[in-house]
């Protein structure tokens, strides 16, 4: 590999706690996706200019040079190009185990992850010096899971205290339209739903059915479990928040794998669909950024540079961990994708409300008991000037003078006071903060609905306008580890909960 070099932020480790049994067939048929970098620089001001499809794809997609130097270069390796996409700027190489590995230096072993067994890799990948500049990630030789969401059903049986999202658009004052002309997708990565569980929801709530398509994204498919503590109680949660409050908006639920390719092509065809057309996307799954490469928080980054440049928004749950996000080394830590400064990142709160009346709203913080919001100071991404009005603390650990506060905004998120859902038959309730994505993605519908227009990445005028008119409740109490609540934005709670009504009214 003398002619080759590192490709910057490849570098990863064998997954934790886990144990070698053997090296993969190298004959073993495997896709790679390849991530190429943008032809020309993309605006990141805070008035970015709106593109269409086409514009997108013609201004910033990828640089035929690039596509070519690739196929080149798989051809030289025995190696097939099965899929091109210029505007998402993603190629898709094909062949043997061995011929890919080989191409790219990659060392990887079959290994024990908890019950199952995966290819994985560890060490750096590597590309001829012609190309590595062209190349943003290379993604797919690990089937390590990337993501992970945290939810715990309770039978309503068991558990008196709970809300609908009927009650949920009361107390935050959502607007009383409907979403009708808008698509919300949901990024799932696993399980599945029932179309008996949400016609029974439907009926529940006093609404009309609410229209949802699964799409399939690589071997990703609607595929329920049959266990309410399984991915389906998150794929459910989500539909039901979001079809609970946006009834006449239609749902797309986008299935892919749970590796860091799938996630990737998930959210690709979800901001390219130009069948569904999304408007707002919700994302509940993810992971603390040290669990991450840096490739790959890089190219998804640039895609939600893409949903911004489109006109899309993309919402995502800032964790269900607290301010270490599950992470064990004793350092604060925060979630990815929700880390991303074109997210809005969405934290957790307590609320106790009656009678559609906010009562009081603190930090979720269960402590022993089990779950805290996410929130804190990035240590890959920094500070962006849409938070340059709010102070943000140093990043824990890191060299960096500065980072991107999360999250943004918040919602209900404990399970003591959390949402009511159906899967798999069962009635319950569940929490976290992967409800309060789809709760902010469905208010963002019913926004677009009532200006005639996407919002789109809004988060400057989240951090002016709306913020300094106090369109939001503040949550001034509690902490989620390392971080406490305090008057404007905090790293638990980020600028507050939605007074939506007012909200609407600033953005108008």
């Amino acid at each position: 590999m003398s002619s080759h070099v590192i490709l910057r932020g490849s570098h990863r480790e064998y997954p934790a706690n886990s144990a070698p049994v053997g090296q993969p067939p190298p004959d073993e048929p495997i896709q790679i996706t390849v991530v190429l970098r943008r032809k020309a620089a993309a605006d990141t001001g805070e008035a970015i200019a709106r593109l269409s499809h086409d514009e997108l794809a013609e201004m910033h997609g990828a640089d035929p040079a690039d596509i070519e130097a690739v196929k080149a270069f798989a051809t030289h390796h025995n190696l097939e190009v099965v899929r091109v996409d210029p505007a998402a700027r993603l190629m898709t190489l094909s062949g043997p185990l061995a011929e890919m590995a080989g191409a790219f230096g990659a060392n990887v072993e079959l290994r024990q992850v908890g019950t199952q067994i995966l290819r994985t890799r560890q060490g750096a990948l590597y590309a001829p010096i012609t190309l590595h500049e062209r190349i943003v990630a290379v993604l797919g030789f690990d089937q390590r899971p990337v993501a992970s969401t945290h939810h715990k059903f309770e039978s309503r049986k068991n558990h008196p205290t709970y809300f609908t999202p009927t009650e949920l658009a009361k107390v935050y004052n959502f607007p009383t339209n409907a979403g009708k002309g808008q698509t919300i997708a949901l990024i799932e990565l696993g399980g599945g739903y029932n179309s008996s569980d949400l016609a029974a929801y439907w009926k529940q709530l006093g609404i009309g059915s609410v229209s949802v398509t699964a799409v399939s994204v690589g071997s990703g498919r609607n595929s329920p479990e049959g266990d309410p503590n399984s991915a389906d109680g998150e794929v459910a949660l989500d539909i039901e928040v979001a079809g609970g409050l946006a009834p006449e908006a239609h749902i797309a639920v986008y299935f892919a794998p749970n590796t860091d390719k799938g996630f990737l092509e998930a959210i690709n065809a979800a901001i390219h669909d130009q069948v569904h057309k999304p408007s707002v996307i919700s994302i509940s799954w993810g992971a603390a950024e040290s669990e991450w490469t840096p490739q790959a928080m890089n190219a998804f980054n640039a895609a939600f540079h893409d949903a911004a440049l489109l006109g899309i928004s993309v919402c995502a749950a800032s964790g269900d961990n607290g301010s270490s996000d599950g992470e064990t080394d004793g350092h604060s830590h925060v979630d990815f994708p929700a880390s991303s400064p074109w997210i809005l990142s969405c934290g957790g709160t307590r609320l106790i409300a009656s009678d559609g009346t906010r009562k009081s709203e603190t930090v979720w913080n269960d402590g022993t008991r089990g779950g805290a919001t996410g929130g804190g100071v990035s240590a890959h991404f920094s500070k962006p000037a849409y938070q340059s009005t709010v102070h943000v603390p140093k990043p824990a650990g890191t060299v960096n003078t500065t980072g991107r506060g999360v999250p943004d905004v918040a919602g209900v998120a404990d399970p003591e006071t959390g949402y009511a859902v159906i899967v798999d038959g069962q009635e319950g309730v569940v929490g976290g903060t992967s409800a309060v994505a789809p709760l902010w993605a469905a208010f963002i519908a019913l926004c677009n609905e009532q200006l005639g227009k996407n919002l789109g990445w809004f988060h400057p005028k989240l951090y002016g306008t709306v913020w300094q008119h106090k369109a939001f409740h503040d949550i001034t109490s509690g902490n989620n580890g390392t971080y406490k609540a305090a008057t404007g934005w905090d790293p638990c709670t980020g600028l507050g909960t939605p007074n939506g009504q007012a909200i609407l009214q600033l953005l108008k």
